[in-house]
C-alpha cells in the first residue's frame, strides 16, 4: 500500500457503535470492570492506556514500518522517557547540534540520572566510530538536523550503532515518514514531535517513539511512560491522529514550496548561505538524495551581516509569522539563537525558516523585501 493511501486509513476504521468515520473522544479517565475485575473494554485508568491514544499509536506504527508505537505529552517527553530506560554507567552519543532541548538533557540531566552523554558530528560516520564505548547503549540520529540542516548517512550510522549493540534512535522529526523511513535503513526506534507535521496545525502537543520491534526497550519506554505520567491526553491524540490523514499531501506541497525558497535565498545577496540539502551545492545533497524522496520543508540560512542584519530581517517580514515550532500550515520565522536562549550554540546569523502552505511566489517576495530593507 502506498503511504498516501496508509496515511488516510491508518488507525481504527469507523466506529463500531455508531458507524462514525471521525473517531469519538473519550474523555474519561477510569474506566469500568467486571464483577470479575476483568476491564471491560481492555483499559483501566487514563495513565497506563486510553482508547484515543491507543488509536493513535495503532495508526503510527505502520506510517514508519513499526511493530509498535508509543505516544507521550511531548517530543522531549518521548525522547527522554527512552533516555530513561538505560542502565546507570550507560553512554549515549547524542548529535553535535541536537535540537536544543536533546542537547540541554545531555548536559544537565543525564549526569543526575548516572549516564554519560558525548555530542559528536556524526556527518562523517568515522567520528561515530571513534566516539563508541563498550558501555555505548544509544546512538541518537537527527537528520536533517535543526537548525543547521546537517544530513547524517543514517544506513551507515545505524550499522555502526548496531555493530556495537547500542540503540539506534532516529529524531525523523524534520522529515516525517512520508520522506524518510529509518526503520527501513535499519533504525531501532524512530523519534517523533507530532506536536510538528503529524498534527499539522500549531495547535496540538504530542511525541512519539516507534519501535522497529515490539521489545525489550518497548517495554521499558511504556513503564516509565505509566509510572511517571508523560502521556497523551485523549482530545491530543484525537488531534494528531485527525492530522495524519492529511500528512502526506501537506508535507509534499511544502516541500516543493520549500524548495522554491531555498533557490530563491540562495541567489539573493542577503544570504551568505542556505542550508537546506535540496539544494546541489549542499554538502548533505547527495546523502540525503539516496535516504530521502524529497528535502522537506524546513530551511535556514545566515543573513549577510550577521546578527543585527538577520534581526532586522525577521523583523521586516509581512508575511511569514515570527514564532517558534514548525510543520504547521503556516509560515514561521524566527531568530534561532534567540529563540533558544543564553545556551544556545546556533550561529547568531542564522535564521529558520518552516514553510507552510502559502503560494511561493508570495514567501519568497516577503524573503526578499525582508532582506532588501
Amino acid at each position: 500500500m502506498k503511504f498516501e493511501t496508509l496515511a488516510v486509513h491508518s488507525g481504527p476504521g469507523p466506529d463500531p457503535a455508531t458507524g462514525a468515520l471521525a473517531p469519538p473522544i473519550h474523555l474519561a479517565t477510569t474506566f469500568a470492570r467486571d464483577a470479575s475485575g476483568t476491564p471491560l473494554g481492555g483499559h483501566t485508568y487514563i495513565r497506563e492506556s486510553n482508547p484515543n491514544q491507543s488509536a493513535l499509536e495503532s495508526a503510527l506504527a505502520p506510517l514508519e514500518g513499526g511493530e509498535a508505537a508509543l505516544v507521550f505529552a511531548s517530543g522531549m517527553a518521548a525522547g527522554v522517557s527512552l533516555l530513561q530506560t538505560l542502565p546507570p554507567g550507560s553512554h549515549v552519543i547524542l548529535p553535535h547540534d541536537a535540537y536544543y532541548g536533546f542537547a540541554i538533557a545531555g548536559r544537565e540531566f543525564l549526569p543526575r540520572w548516572g549516564l554519560a552523554a558525548d555530542f559528536v558530528d556524526m556527518t562523517d560516520v568515522r567520528n561515530l566510530e571513534r566516539a563508541m564505548r563498550p558501555e555505548t547503549k544509544l546512538v541518537m540520529l537527527e537528520t536533517p538536523s535543526n537548525p543547521l540542516m546537517c544530513v547524517v548517512d543514517l544506513a551507515g550510522a545505524i550499522a555502526v550503532a548496531r555493530a556495537a549493540g547500542a540503540l539506534a534512535l532516529v529524531d525523523n522529526t524534520f522529515a516525517t515518514p512520508a520522506l524518510q523511513r529509518p526503520i527501513a535503513l535499519g533504525a531501532d526506534v524512530v523519534l517523533h514531535s507530532t506536536t510538528k507535521y503529524f498534527g499539522g496545525h500549531s495547535d496540538v502537543q504530542g511525541g512519539a517513539l516507534v519501535f522497529a520491534r515490539r521489545s525489550a526497550a518497548y517495554e521499558a519506554a511504556g513503564h516509565v511512560r505509566h509510572i511517571l505520567g508523560a502521556v497523551s491526553s485523549p482530545f491530543n491524540s484525537w488531534l494528531v491522529l485527525r492530522g495524519l490523514r492529511t500528512l502526506a499531501v501537506r508535507v509534499a506541497a511544502q516541500a516543493a514550496t520549500a524548495m522554491a525558497v531555498a533557490r530563491a535565498l540562495a541567489e539573493h545577496p542577503g544570504a551568505s548561505a542556505v542550508h537546506y540539502p535540496g539544494l546541489p551545492a549542499d554538502p548533505g545533497h547527495e546523502v540525503a538524495r539516496r535516504q530521502m524522496t524529497a528535502f522537506g520543508a524546513m530551511l535556514s540560512f545566515r543573513a549577510r551581516g550577521g546578527r543585527e542584519a538577520a534581526l532586522r530581517a525577521v523583523g521586516r517580514v509581512r508575511l511569514f509569522s515570527r514564532a517558534t515550532s514548525l510543520g504547521g500550515v503556516e509560515s514561521l520565522i524566527e531568530h534561532r539563537a534567540s529563540s533558544e536562549g543564553p545556551t544556545s550554540t546556533t550561529p547568531q546569523d542564522l535564521v529558520r525558516l518552516s514553510i507552510g502552505l502559502e503560494h511561493a511566489d508570495d514567501l519568497v517576495a516577503d524573503l526578499r523585501q525582508a532582506l532588501d530593507g
